[in-house]
């Protein structure tokens, strides 16, 4: 049989630097990414299709439970490799998108990590993609460096940077910029495949490794599948099986019932896992979309102190201690509130509060999405888990069942709530489009799940006529609501040159979204194939 082929479609305007390019897509990279989409973009395709049946089953009644055939992986004592000495600590983690300031800010924080982020903080343009990777190289060479065009300051790394993390995207996605025997590689074998190949070995040898988050996973075959390629890369490389470490983020609901299992197949490259939780609030309501049983409240209103969230978090924190791994707390979205001190100090409590209880209740670690509150976070951390983790905190005394992870959170459904819904997403969505996948949001760092929450959370209310305020949501009441939203919205958008150019794309594809009589599995699924077209206008103008 030939050997397969790759061959990249590249935009000739709007794309990565030359050094970029040279640095980054390497022939060497390149097969290693090709040989990657070979082998297992087949056993992607089967993970995908694995995910519509089980969907088919929930929407026909059938109920989440912990799996019966893997109850002896539940049972057994058994713990995960140790883990190296960088990734003991992690009390505070930053994460954030590649841009080259970006990533320097985040490495120059103060957090103990920073996860570098392909998926939900980063546009999957070309550009973004390569100079990203390009960022990262030169982060571990040490050669990274960024002049700002507006403020003329310099930057440049410090002494002791955070450890680095990388997530790659989702199985959901695919890399339309290159194609093997045909076929768009899977866009997470894409990512890790390139930072893998120009990174390991740098890793290694600075006393580190090649440190993975892992995305939207839904099963313990999604993790087999995902140690498998590790596996295979490091041997192609010639580096020792188990330098990679992976952080699962539990972020689907179906995850949350195979936590033991995703944790025991990777438990040679597991470094534990981490409550994602807005991608979890989206997972439930989509998995449950068909239900009318299971209608949120308000997306303000679904907190980590709703029991089903709080069940999850605390099965969490048990699952990883028992097998001696890492529980990493979740996301504080809040950003700083300039020229207001009575609301920053609001923001300020609340990120405290959120931390206080992740670090009581046995997390050994934390995100926050902007670096003016990685010292909020760990004061918390530092006051209440003074040694590395608390791993030797077990947890016996949690109890969480089925019904416990799938319990529907209790609140109101409020026309401010969903003009909220709108606007954010809108906003958001046309943000994306122009290349900006992190974007500041009345004062939250808004990114693809929370923006995923939103519109879920519409096509929920209007596909069951939920009463929002004292009336059924219809469509013809859900258009009439866009359309005033419209021109004060749109008001706000001209002053914003992160958005202004794609506010009318935007509302389009999300109104589309929450319209359409079948739920999209992800809003940036149609949104992907929108940013492609914008970028073939850049071609030809």
């Amino acid at each position: 049989m030939p050997a397969a082929t790759y061959e990249l479609i590249e935009p000739h305007k709007a794309r990565p630097s030359e050094m970029a390019r040279e640095d980054i897509l390497t022939p060497e990279a390149l097969n290693l990414v090709t040989t990657l989409a070979t082998r297992f973009a087949p056993r992607v395709k089967a993970c995908l299709a694995a995910r519509q049946l089980r969907q088919s089953q929930l929407d026909k009644g059938e109920a989440l439970d912990f799996l019966p055939q893997t109850r002896s992986v539940r049972d057994d004592d058994w713990q995960v490799a140790p883990l190296p000495d960088d990734l003991l600590d992690r009390r505070v983690e930053i994460t954030g998108p590649t841009d080259r300031k970006m990533v320097i800010n985040a490495l120059n924080s103060g957090a103990k990590c920073y996860m570098a982020d392909f998926e939900d903080a980063t546009t999957p343009t070309w550009t973004n993609l390569i100079e990203g990777q390009h960022n990262l190289h030169n982060a571990i060479t040490r050669q990274l460096d960024y002049d700002d065009p507006v403020s003329g300051k310099h930057y440049v790394l410090n002494d002791k940077p955070a450890v680095l993390l990388v997530r790659p995207r989702g199985w959901h996605l695919w890399e339309q910029h290159m194609y093997v025997s045909g076929e768009p590689v899977p866009a997470a074998l894409f990512d890790f495949g390139l930072y893998f190949y120009h990174n390991a070995r740098l890793l290694l040898e600075n006393g580190s490794g090649p440190y993975f988050y892992l995305p939207k996973m839904e099963s313990h075959l999604e993790a087999r599948l995902w140690n498998d390629i590790f596996n295979h890369a490091q041997d192609r490389l010639g580096i020792a099986r188990g330098s990679i470490k992976a952080t699962v983020l539990i972020e689907t609901l179906p995850a949350a019932f195979e936590m033991h299992e995703i944790l025991y197949e990777l438990r040679q490259h597991s470094a534990g896992l981490n409550c994602g939780r807005w991608d979890y609030i989206f997972s439930f309501i989509k998995r449950f979309r068909n239900r009318p049983e299971y209608i949120l409240p308000d997306r303000q209103q679904v907190t980590m102190t709703q029991p089903f969230m709080r069940a999850y978090s605390q099965l969490l924190i048990q699952t990883c201690h028992r097998r001696n791994v890492h529980a990493m707390g979740g996301m504080a979205a809040q950003l700083p509130i300039k020229n207001d001190e009575a609301a920053d100090l609001v923001v300020t409590e609340n990120v405290r509060a959120d931390k206080l209880r992740e670090v009581q209740d046995g997390h050994d670690g934390t995100w926050v999405a902007h670096p003016a509150l990685v010292s909020v976070a760990r004061e918390v951390f530092d006051a209440h888990m003074p040694a590395e983790n608390q791993i030797e905190r077990k947890r016996d005394d949690v109890q969480v069942s089925a019904a416990d992870l799938v319990e529907v959170p209790t609140g109101d459904r409020t026309d401010a709530g969903l003009r909220y819904n709108i606007r954010v997403g809108i906003q958001y969505l046309a943000a994306w489009l122009g290349g900006t996948g992190a974007v500041p949001i009345y004062h939250l760092m808004e990114d693809a799940a929370t923006a995923e929450i939103s519109r879920a959370q519409i096509w929920q209310w209007r596909h069951h006529h939920a009463i929002i305020g004292d009336i059924p949501l219809d469509s013809a009441r859900l258009c009439q609501i866009f359309d005033e939203e419209m021109p004060p919205l749109q008001n706000a958008v001209d002053a914003d040159h992160f958005t202004s150019g794609y506010f009318q794309i935007a509302r389009e594809i999300f109104e589309h979204l929450c319209l359409d009589r079948e739920f999209a599995e992800f809003l940036t699924l149609p949104a992907y194939t929108q940013l492609l077209k914008i970028e073939q206008n850049k071609q030809q103008h």
